[in-house]
This record gives C-alpha cells, sequence and structure tokens, in this order.
C-alpha cells in the first residue's frame, strides 16, 4: 500500500511541476510519476529533506526537483523538434 500510495504523491508532484511551469510533461501520467520521483530525489539531493514530509517524499524540495526536471526535459525536447 506504500508503494501505491508513493506513485500517486509521486505524480501528483510531477503534476505539479507541469502546471507551475506551464509545460506538459511527456507520457501523461506515467510522465508525471517519473517527473515527481527524479525530482524527488534531485530536491533531496540538493536541498536536503527540510518541509513536510508526505509518503517519504519532503514535498518543497521534491516540487523543486520536479519544476527543474520539467524544465530540463521540455528543453531537451524543444532542441530535439527543433533539429528535426
Amino acid at each position: 500500500m506504500s508503494f501505491l500510495w508513493a506513485l500517486i504523491i509521486g505524480g501528483i508532484i510531477g503534476w505539479l511541476a507541469g502546471v507551475i511551469t506551464g509545460r506538459d510533461v511527456p507520457g501523461g501520467i506515467i510522465g508525471n510519476i517519473i517527473a515527481g520521483f527524479v525530482g524527488a530525489w534531485l530536491g533531496g539531493l540538493v536541498l536536503g529533506d527540510w518541509g513536510p514530509d508526505v509518503a517519504g517524499f519532503a514535498i518543497i524540495p521534491a516540487i523543486i526537483g520536479a519544476i527543474v526536471v520539467v524544465l530540463i526535459v521540455s528543453a531537451i525536447l524543444r532542441g530535439m523538434r527543433r533539429n528535426a
């Protein structure tokens, strides 16, 4: 059950990062979950584990990290579309 909860929170974090940046996360809900997990890892690595904790995610660093992930992925995809 905790794994399912982590997937839900990871998806919400990835979705929220997409809403904040105004950019779509490729892959729909799976992309949101991946962006949420990678963003949580990146945010925790760089910013530490401070703020509220839900399902093993420190929410504030996770959202900041997911925003960075969404911006990087969208920049890479935009560059790939430009070169194609």
